[in-house]
């Protein structure tokens, strides 16, 4: 009986967790429409016409689904290798968060909405189409926002003193009458307004207030740029030098060519491009 179990578990973990053999490829596109179907049942329910109408069949349905997944990810934990690193990588933790809010509708309702986390579940796509070659274009571009990220900062916070400034300035200038009734709502205006949001729900009536709020409109155009050139030199310079020399673990970036660690946190840096795959 142990021979047999054990087996089964072989055959499950390679429908379950491979794409290599026609049952595998099956499953997934089986498992791609269930996901879709899910959330197409959510947008449905939401939509208060057809929820009157259809709403125990749309419940029912969304209730099948639900247990299906539990099924499912039970299967998964059982057939994996190391359940651990199912239950706790990224993939078990979407398939996890794809079946609780069903059941914590029982006691919040309305938080079944929630369940639309499953459109999380369609990376597993990216299996199915073999689209892993393109992951190292998505982790060029991780590595170089993180490489980025002490820019992005002292960016960021130069904008908050920004839109806190220009706030308490336009709380002196206008009226309460004009909605500006405090300097937290008058900052608030200001960042809608930076980055050319514009509500509308807050607006200046004196001619001097509309003057500061053309200024900080047309800032904003100029700021809102500054983020993306940042990012994109930073691509270009890692696509130049390879994304490799970068330091995955404090992101410093410029390590010399035939390095083997960082210079600043002593982490072993990742293989050059000519030595071999970055994943």
């Amino acid at each position: 009986m142990g021979w047999n179990t054990e087996q089964l578990r072989r055959q499950l973990r390679v429908i379950i967790f491979g794409t290599h053999t026609p049952a595998g490829r099956a499953f997934d596109l089986g498992l791609i429409i269930l996901i879709l179907i899910s959330v197409l049942l959510v947008f449905l329910d939401s939509v208060k016409d057809v929820r009157e109408i259809h709403g125990k069949w749309l419940r029912i349905a969304e209730w099948t689904i639900t247990i299906l997944f539990a099924i499912e990810y039970g299967v998964r934990l059982w057939i994996s290798d190391n359940w651990r690193r199912y239950a706790f990588g990224f993939f078990g933790i979407v398939d996890l968060l794809a079946i609780l809010p069903t059941f914590v509708s029982l006691i919040i309702p309305g938080s079944q909405a929630l369940t639309v986390v499953r459109a999380l579940r369609l990376t597993r796509v990216f299996r199915i189409l073999n689209l892993f070659e393109y992951v190292h274009e998505a982790r060029l571009l991780l590595l170089a926002l993180l490489a980025s990220r002490h820019r992005i900062l002292v960016f960021m916070l130069a904008v908050l003193a920004l839109v806190t400034v220009f706030g308490a300035i336009m709380f002196v200038i206008e009226s309460p009458e004009a909605g500006f009734t405090s300097i937290p709502r008058s900052i608030y205006w200001a960042i809608v307004t930076l980055t050319t949001v514009g509500y509308g729900d807050i607006a200046p009536q004196t001619n001097l207030g509309q003057a500061m709020a053309s200024l900080i409109m047309i800032l904003g155009y100029a700021i809102i740029a500054i983020p993306t050139g940042i990012v994109s030199v930073e691509i270009a310079r890692q696509s130049r030098h390879g994304a490799q020399r970068t330091c995955t673990k404090c992101g410093q970036v410029e390590h010399q060519e035939r390095a083997s660690y960082c210079f600043q946190c002593g982490a072993e840096l990742p293989l050059n491009m000519t030595d071999g795959p970055l994943l």
